[in-house]
């Protein structure tokens, strides 16, 4: 199969995520059901959380059964760096935007009657928050998904091809779950995104795959791919952390079954993938 032809199948894997993106512009508000799709988002993410370090941590593994220890060592340190530094580098950074706004807010008396607010207050600030961790979501998400374009990319150009495709349909069927992840937040926060802001969150969640498929048809570089994965999941136990500040506030119930739905679609997705022998 043409280099071409596998790089669009690539495409494809990743640009399912725009099929539960379009969520996010519902207008009812829907309490419970906006409960529900942050806990279901959560629920994607644990399950992504697992599977991801599952990945990273396999070659080590390998390398330790086989006693190749300093390979497993190199293996196993570059995954826990970039976990922590995926997990401790959005901690610090969410510290500093924090910071950075106490300092842009107008402070003294008639201060907010001399200037505008630079930095909104209330609903709006809640908004914001939603669209930040929105992003950071499509942003780890896109971390995870190059590490499965590497694996398409890597495969078709061994010459397993029938691997490939069934990584393709995997993989494609899996991403169409993770658009729920991404708007989640925002639909937690009432907040109605614009169909560029959604198709900028798309990009930047599923087009990661395609790159990756081309990057995994010319490079092979296991440090890479487990690099990749580990940021990947440093940064989606960060959101899982936020989404789990949400969830507090709702429906005990609600959030349960919502969990349980995310757990249940991340498996029954990934089954398609443990089938074809990933």
């Amino acid at each position: 199969m043409p280099a071409s032809q596998i790089a669009i199948l690539g495409a494809f894997a990743g640009l399912t995520i725009f099929l539960g993106l379009p969520l996010g512009r519902v207008r009812a508000e829907m309490p419970r059901t906006k409960a529900f799709l942050n806990a279901l988002a959560i629920g994607i993410l644990i399950f992504l959380l697992w599977d991801v370090l599952t990945a990273a941590w396999g070659p080590a593994d390998e390398a330790v059964a086989s006693h190749h220890y300093a390979t497993a060592v190199t293996y196993g340190g570059v995954m826990l760096v970039c976990v922590g530094a995926g997990l401790i580098g959005l901690v610090y950074f969410d510290r500093w935007m924090k910071q950075r706004a106490a300092r842009l807010r107008p402070e003294g008396p008639g201060a907010a009657t001399a200037q505008p607010a630079l930095i909104p207050a209330g609903p709006d600030a809640a908004r914001a928050r939603a669209a930040g961790l929105s992003m950071l979501i499509a942003a780890g998400i896109g971390m995870h998904n190059f590490g499965e374009g590497l694996a398409i990319g890597a495969s078709a150009a061994s010459g397993e091809l029938s691997l490939a495709l069934l990584l393709v349909i995997g993989f494609g069927a899996h991403n169409a779950t993770e658009g729920f992840g991404i708007v989640a937040p925002l639909a937690a926060a009432g907040e109605r995104p614009s169909w560029g802001r959604l198709a900028l969150l798309g990009l930047i969640g599923g087009g990661p795959t395609f790159v990756g498929t081309i990057v995994g048809m010319q490079v092979t570089a296991p440090l890479l791919e487990i690099a990749f994965l580990a940021l990947a999941a440093g940064s989606i136990l960060y959101v899982v952390i936020e989404l789990l500040a949400v969830a507090r506030r709702a429906s005990k119930v609600v959030v349960t079954w919502g969990l349980v739905a995310g757990l249940l679609l991340g498996f029954l997705t990934d089954a398609i993938v443990t089938a074809g022998g990933a």
